[in-house]
């Protein structure tokens, strides 16, 4: 029997092998990095001449006033995780506000993995304004039961399926907030793809909150990375928080250089990856039921990002090991090495899909084609 280090080789290798992988997203070796951050600094367009940064200057300040620009603030600060970033801004707010309670969805990054640091490290306390899989809406804001200094909302929601209100309930809900008095910080790690549902651009979005996080190492594919954006007081406060955090690293170049040539190269495709999602979510679903596959779901079922949940009535293992077989035989994968879980009912399995650059090539049919190839090796 394998040992889980050598299959998790082997599934390696087999989507290193495929000719056609559907879902994007694989871990690179360090030639692979090292071969990217040498085309990155290409990318971004930077004098290479240039003295690396120390402390937060150079490179990073560009990229510092780079972002700031794009989400239409007066200010942005680059942090090495956003864990770190938002638990500054979390604390930043919690001073001003005079309150130590944020509200946010139990689904939200900082309640699901982050290891309890709001309250160990930061000294603050959650509640929830609803447990539904979705954003919050006004009433559960104006109804909660309690005060709260801060309401922090992530765009989308991950663990619910990558899922986004609308751009009028996202208003009310931001101003229902503000009638209770606390102020609004956005979890924006994958805020970059958010404008095609919303139909707005990204000033707009970031501008109804009073702060914003973003990431570079999502979306945009970047080495690692993450940063603040919101008033230049604010953000300067977050930088000694920074510090405090543990966040004060001599050389951050190459995780600048990567967020960069991000912002150059990915950002303006995310749209067309999302509009994508939306034609592979519906052949996924078509083709598997057409093969046999009861009652395949896809949630949402129109993606409202470029990422969405594929939940299909099999255990997880017998799922992963139809991909790695489909892989290995045609040299196609559906899922590359994105493996199945099992979150809700014994035998019912989920797995995300991300719809990027190589998805781009695959026409429904295709995509039909694949997902009858996968059902048949469920049998």
């Amino acid at each position: 029997m394998e040992t889980t280090e050598q299959l998790r080789k082997r599934r390696r290798a087999a989507v290193e092998a495929c000719t056609r992988v559907l879902s994007d997203g694989h871990d690179r070796t360090l030639r692979e990095w090292s071969a990217q951050l040498a085309r990155d600094a290409e990318t971004a367009g930077v004098d290479l001449d240039a003295p690396a940064d120390m402390y937060g200057d150079g490179v990073v300040a560009e990229l510092e006033t780079r972002v700031a620009a794009l989400l239409g603030t007066e200010a942005a600060a680059f942090f090495p995780t956003g864990t770190m970033a938002q638990q500054a801004a979390l604390r930043a707010w919690a001073g001003r506000t005079g309150s130590s309670v944020v509200a946010l969805h139990p689904l939200a990054h900082p309640e699901m993995y982050e290891r309890d640091a709001l309250s160990t490290v930061s000294g603050l306390r959650t509640v929830h304004p609803t447990r539904e899989r979705r954003l919050p809406e006004a009433d559960e804001i104006r109804d909660l039961g309690e005060p709260f200094g801060t309401l922090m909302l992530e765009l989308p929601l991950r663990d619910a399926g990558f899922v986004l209100p609308t751009w009028e309930e996202l208003e009310a809900t931001v101003a229902a907030a503000r009638e209770r008095d606390a102020v609004v910080h956005f979890d924006g790690a994958r805020l970059w793809e958010c404008a095609p549902h919303f139909g707005r651009g990204l000033p707009e979005i970031a501008g109804l909150a009073d702060s914003v996080y973003v990431s570079f190492y999502k979306s945009l594919e970047g080495l690692s990375g993450a940063a603040l954006a919101g008033p230049a007081d604010f953000v300067a406060e977050t930088k000694a928080w920074r510090h405090r955090y543990g966040g004060q690293i001599a050389h951050q170049f190459p995780a600048a250089l990567s967020a960069l040539a991000g912002l150059e190269r990915v950002l303006p495709r995310l749209p067309e990856y999302v509009a994508h999602a939306k034609t592979v979510a519906r052949a996924l679903r078509e083709g598997l039921a057409d093969a046999g596959v009861a009652v395949p779901l896809t949630h949402p079922a129109e993606p409202h990002t470029h990422q969405f949940q594929m939940w299909l009535p099999y255990p997880a293992d017998a799922l992963d090991d139809a991909g790695l077989r489909m892989a290995e035989e045609t040299g196609t994968s559906l899922f590359g090495l994105r493996r199945f879980s099992e979150p809700g009912p014994p035998g019912l399995s989920m797995a995300e899909v991300t719809v990027g650059e190589s998805a781009l090539e695959w026409t429904e049919s295709e995509v039909r084609a694949a997902a009858a190839e996968f059902a048949a090796r469920l049998r």
